[in-house]
């Protein structure tokens, strides 16, 4: 009965998008393979991604009604698995309110005024506005100041502001932090949060994110300038405005490295020479010559999304009023610059394929003969794609009390497209966790593999850090490299096809490996549930200081 039921809310609403939706792009069509040796695991993961990064659901952006189709189907395979819910006034969903921005073709500046000549930038071009929150018209002129990465880490003897006053001027810097950094730290100063609360605090009232030589390989400009208009998103406050949107900077922009020169080179100094400088840690700050002229136009307006919520309750009369949170990511990118006359940018690695794991690991929990002693809490998170929005809303606004969350176990884009023998997890050196992780890969038979690229940052890339952020212990699974040419299936992704229409349901997913994914991730979260004591922070670990329990209960000004 579940699954006809099942299969009758999809068709439904297949129809009617069919009767609703235009085309917007050349449809792709979807490999029908049917692996007739798989188990039911294995399909019922293969079977949610299918549905879920269709063309008729347009990329699942946040705010959009290809995004609420998604979020509907998620809210019934819960109720249809055997979840209760557990999101606003007893549904499956927490509302989350957001801003919505979008840059405008007219009206947007970047002009260099030095020696008695100005240089304007094409827009598009040679720069990007970023999406303002605060004002539909923004600009600003004033002094500019070269500030390196813009990185203040007294604690690493490292500060990019020494010798130069941001005040009243606009801060010039490059992305990252300093590659001598520790993992986390390196992970925390990336991070434009960071950056933008340090640049408010020093009085900063601009800011423009120079692209570097090695940004151009890893992220070429030319596609983000193809997407210039794809929307922005920031949480929006009971007051109307925006959350963690930072007035005081004016107007923020990017620029591309080919166009570098135009603002870097100065007193000597050339961009070529900065790009070695940022390579070889030996960045210094140094106030640029003239002005520049910065002007932005967005047009911004109130959207709501929505998380799905649902529960498992524990067995114990003491500990199920805890929560251990599984999360992942429902949303995409949506439409966007088509590649090859097509514009739908599916997700079906980012992240169908994680909402579909967690699904699957809450299908075996809920059906354990052996149910956990706390309670689990399953969320599928809205506009992670716009800045971990949906997963920050929720941790900040839990539906359950917030200093009942014990943990979380987060998936997101498992990049399963070769066989392999283990899986990434992300984290787990920061807490009590790791034994836990350890123990049920060893249950499973999987392997753990350390991260293969943490000079990514991915710890502070996805939702298990709006958790970490509000003071519970996290763990983030990603698919593991061990088996023959899987490192570099997954290299030619990224490179490929992440956050692109080539991530769809062609792609060569292992759904094997995602149902192992499931049980490693179930297996986790029971052992969590049942252990004596709740996760703790590792003693002297550096986001455990910052951001555990003792450091999170001051509730923040604008939570609302």
């Amino acid at each position: 009965m579940r699954t006809a039921a099942l299969l009758s809310l999809a068709l439904l609403l297949v129809a009617c998008q069919r009767e609703t939706t235009a085309p917007v792009a050349q449809k792709k069509q979807a490999r029908e393979t049917y692996d007739a040796s798989a188990g039911a695991d294995a399909r019922r993961i293969e079977a949610d991604v299918r549905f879920l990064a269709d063309d008729l659901l347009e990329g699942r952006e946040a705010g959009t009604r290809g995004y609420d189709l998604a979020s509907l189907y998620v809210a019934q395979r819960m109720r249809a698995t055997g979840l209760a819910p557990a999101g606003d006034e007893g549904s499956y969903f927490q509302r989350v309110p957001m801003l919505r921005g979008v840059i405008q073709a007219e009206g947007n500046e970047l002009v260099i005024n030095r020696d008695g000549r100005s240089r304007a930038l094409v827009f598009r071009e040679q720069f990007l506005p970023n999406v303002n929150y605060n004002q539909a018209d923004a600009h600003v002129e004033a002094q500019a100041v070269f500030v390196g990465q813009g990185v203040h880490a007294p604690e690493l003897d490292q500060d990019d502001f020494a010798g130069v006053d941001v005040k009243g001027k606009v801060a010039v810097l490059f992305n990252g932090a300093p590659a001598r950094f520790d993992n986390d730290r390196r992970a925390f100063y990336s991070s434009s949060r960071t950056k933008a609360e340090e640049l408010v605090r020093r009085g900063a009232v601009g800011v423009i994110v120079v692209q570097s030589d090695e940004d151009e390989k890893k992220r070429p400009w030319a596609r983000a300038a193809s997407n210039w208009n794809r929307p922005g998103m920031r949480l929006r406050g009971s007051d109307g405005m925006g959350i963690d949107t930072w007035p005081q900077l004016k107007v923020a922009a990017s620029v591309s490295a080919a166009s570098a020169d135009a603002l870097l080179s100065a007193n000597g100094r050339t961009a070529k020479g900065l790009f070695q400088e940022l390579r070889d840690g030996k960045l210094r700050a140094f106030d640029l010559p003239g002005k520049v002229k910065l002007a932005a136009r967005t047009q911004i307006t109130p959207v709501d999304s929505r998380n799905v919520v649902a529960r498992i309750d524990g067995t114990d009369a003491a500990k199920k009023s805890e929560y251990v949170v599984f999360s992942a990511h429902l949303d995409h990118v949506g439409i966007g610059a088509p590649v090859n006359g097509d514009a739908i940018y599916n997700g079906a690695l980012d992240n169908a394929l994680g909402i579909a794991v967690m699904l699957e690991a809450a299908n075996r929990l809920v059906h354990s003969p052996e149910p956990t002693q706390r309670s689990l809490l399953f969320v599928a998170v809205t506009a992670e794609e716009k800045g971990l929005l949906g997963a920050e809303w929720f941790a900040r606004n839990p539906t359950v009390p917030r200093e009942s969350l014990v943990a979380n176990v987060n998936m997101d884009m498992p990049m399963l497209l070769a066989p392999t023998a283990d899986v990434v997890p992300i984290g787990i050196e920061h807490s009590s966790l790791q034994a836990l992780v350890q123990q049920a890969a060893k249950e499973v038979g999987v392997d753990l593999s350390p991260d293969p690229s943490p000079e990514e940052v991915v710890f502070v890339r996805s939702d298990q850090y709006a958790f970490i952020r509000a003071g519970v212990p996290a763990v983030y699974l990603d698919g593991g490299y061990k088996g023959e040419g899987a490192q570099k299936i997954q290299e030619e992704f990224l490179r490929q096809r992440y956050h692109q229409p080539g991530d769809d349901i062609n792609q060569p997913i292992q759904y094997g490996d995602a149902a192992r994914l499931a049980r490693l991730n179930a297996r986790i979260g029971s052992l969590i549930a049942d252990a004596p004591q709740r996760p703790a922070w590792n003693s002297g670990d550096f986001f455990g200081e910052r951001f555990g329990r003792q450091a999170a209960a001051k509730p923040e000004a604008h939570a609302k």
